[in-house]
């Protein structure tokens, strides 16, 4: 859908398609239009681009686990779970900087993020993901790092559970359970 950013790709990754630096899985459904951008994408490179417009988990999985790095363009992510189940999979992703994906992705050590939801900042993401291949170091580092991240419901309540002891001034017991 328009929110996950898809219809960047397209535009984002055709010259980097064309060039046989990439290749490209996508796999989902959605709006028709981007649908048909997807389809349109692969038909224009066979070999290089392959769309699968279906839901399939399983092979979602098997993707993550066998790619680079995993495109998540989203213009607006209140949360986001695919690039934490990428980066398990040592596939970075490379993201909008929003929402949940800020939050979970840290640039350049977990991942890639850009800021503008526009072609240009798009493909600027990708190629610093594309360079990372030329120092093979750095890239196995990178995935270390993404695979160790540490996403446990503790981090998330433990914040909170310091606010709402400052608020009660420390008056009453509060326990949250995890």
């Amino acid at each position: 859908v328009s929110q996950k950013g898809i219809d960047l790709i397209p535009d984002g990754t055709r010259a980097l398609v064309a060039s046989g630096r990439l290749r490209l899985a996508i796999l989902g459904t959605g709006e028709q239009q981007l649908e048909r951008a997807m389809r349109d994408l692969a038909a224009e490179f066979p070999g290089r681009v392959t769309a699968r417009i279906e839901y399939d988990g399983e092979l979602a999985r098997l993707i993550m686990s066998g790619s680079d790095a995993l495109r998540m363009p989203s213009r607006y992510e209140p949360c986001g779970l695919s690039q934490m189940y990428a980066q398990r999979h040592a596939s970075l992703p490379v993201a909008r900087r929003t929402g949940g994906l800020a939050d979970s992705i840290d640039d350049g050590i977990t991942g890639f993020l850009f800021n503008e939801s526009n072609v240009s900042s798009y493909r600027q993401a990708v190629q610093r993901a594309l360079a990372i291949h030329q120092h093979p170091q750095l890239l196995a580092a990178m995935r270390c790092r993404a695979m160790g991240a540490g996403f446990f419901w503790r981090h998330a309540i433990e914040p909170y559970d310091a606010l709402y002891r400052q608020l009660l001034g420390e008056r009453r017991e509060v326990r949250l359970l995890i």
